[in-house]
């Protein structure tokens, strides 16, 4: 059985490694670096330059611990950008390892689908090779959306690709878009020293978030003396030979030094052969595929943000797994229902299952449990009080039907109760499990109580 893959970012990575697991004569064509936009622009960047600010903050918050440090901390770009390189180098090599391991066959070049069965490869040195398979499995991902109001230069106007990228730390940057991306970086570089302004179109930050996490975020922001501009769009965008000036919906202005866009991704569709097997595709150019991630065409599957959809890394990684099983003979199905997310702000957000108005929506009955990071001794212990844990069940069965946490290493914290949800558990199930003590952990024990008024660390209501 011969599988090829095009791309290799989390989806496709991952799927070629477990079809290769599977018995199969795995190919990979990737026009950029194996580990697509997740390792090498996106998740593993982000985050190292998010360790940095970290560190940046606790040192400057030394003397709350009982530490003395003489001198000043300061934030030095240019070692920030090389530790963020070796990081990420590191990662590559450690994928590309994993396919010499797995015998799998690397082509670093773009590749055309000619037929179900074949495709056409340029590679980097301009000669061409066609490669003959059984099965094709699309992974290509997506990019940052081109908008023509906001042509990006990489110098005034900038995209998430460009802002892991700067060698000096802009005096003011205003972001468009309060999102995942936009939140990240707002809070980033907000500590390395940027006066930050963010637009956002919709009534709060994070709006595909449950509205009691926004109201917290939207309080850290603000804290932190990040200014927020809800409910309003950005018309037009000038550059000047000093920075830019944003023209805004209500017709007032902003002046920053850059600008950076985040309003969303597009997904990477075009010139890939699709329209010479008659892929069926969406309004938006995702490839549509059924829960087996099947596409119309025999043998052809799709993974990870091409498709559309929740554009996440490790649910790419998942359907890359159910792809490859598929593939090779399984018959695999993606569950939808139980995906955990993380944001990574500052307190970093999680959620898994429904938000709360999600719940209204659809006329369930249902309770909610609460608990505050600040009745936490090992939040007090930590210096990071400031967060909730919410967990939403259904009244009378008490099935667990979304999960919400605002706070230190919430990101961490959320799996519980995804393992619980996917599971089958209840939210009793949670709380008569003993948690070791003193954890963060101990939260999502005492939310889970909170649901049936039996959380012992809230007062009386």
């Amino acid at each position: 059985m011969k599988i090829t893959i095009l791309g290799a970012g989390p989806g496709g990575y991952v799927c070629a490694i477990r079809a290769a697991q599977s018995g199969a004569e795995v190919t990979v064509i990737e026009a950029g670096e194996v580990g697509g936009t997740c390792l090498n622009w996106g998740c593993i960047p982000t985050k190292t330059l998010i360790a940095s600010a970290d560190a940046l903050h606790k040192t400057r918050n030394a003397e709350d611990f009982g530490l003395e440090l003489n001198g000043t901390v300061l934030p030095n770009i240019q070692k920030i950008m090389e530790r963020k390189r070796k990081v990420v180098d590191v990662q590559v090599k450690g994928i590309r390892g994993l396919f010499k391991s797995w015998g799998i066959k690397l082509l670093e070049g773009r590749g055309v689908i000619v037929d179900p069965k074949k495709i056409k490869v340029t590679l980097k040195d301009g000669s061409t090779e066609e490669v003959e398979t059984d099965k094709i499995i699309i992974a290509t991902g997506s990019s940052p959306a081109q908008i023509p109001v906001f042509p990006f230069d990489g110098t005034r106007i900038l995209s998430s690709d460009h802002a892991i990228n700067l060698d000096i730390i802009p005096k003011s940057l205003l972001i468009v878009g309060a999102g995942v991306i936009g939140c990240e970086f707002a809070f980033i570089y907000k500590e390395f020293g940027s006066e930050i302004t963010m637009v956002e179109m919709m009534p709060r930050a994070v709006s595909t978030e449950d509205e009691e996490i926004s109201a917290l975020l939207e309080r850290e922001l603000k804290k932190k003396k990040i200014k927020l501009i809800t409910n309003t769009g950005v018309q037009k965008v000038d550059v000047k030979a000093d920075g830019v000036t944003a023209t805004l919906s209500d017709g007032k202005t902003i002046e920053a030094e850059k600008v950076l866009v985040s309003i969303g991704r597009a997904v990477n569709s075009k010139n890939i052969g699709l329209e010479n097997i008659g892929v069926n595709i969406g309004k938006r150019g995702e490839i549509i595929v059924d829960n087996k991630m099947q596409t119309n065409v025999e043998g052809v599957y799709a993974i990870g943000d091409v498709i559309g959809g929740i554009m996440l890394a490790h649910l790419a990684s998942k359907q890359g797994l159910i792809a490859a099983e598929n593939a090779t003979g399984g018959d695999a199905k993606i569950n939808y229902d139980v995906i955990s997310a993380a944001i990574f702000t500052s307190p970093e957000i999680a959620s898994v299952g429904l938000r709360e108005h999600q719940v209204k929506e659809k006329g369930i009955k249902y309770k909610v449990g609460r608990f505050q990071f600040r009745a936490l001794g090992k939040a007090h212990a930590m210096g990071e009080i400031s967060g909730m844990f919410k967990i939403i069940s259904e009244e009378g069965t008490d099935k667990i039907l979304g999960a919400h946490i605002i706070g230190p290493h919430a990101s961490d914290l959320i799996h519980e109760i995804a393992v619980a949800m996917d599971g089958g558990l209840t939210v009793k199930d949670i709380a008569y499990t003993i948690h070791a003590h003193p954890t963060l952990a101990e939260g999502v024990m005492e939310a889970a109580e909170d649901v049936h008024d039996m959380a012992v660390h809230c007062p009386k209501k």
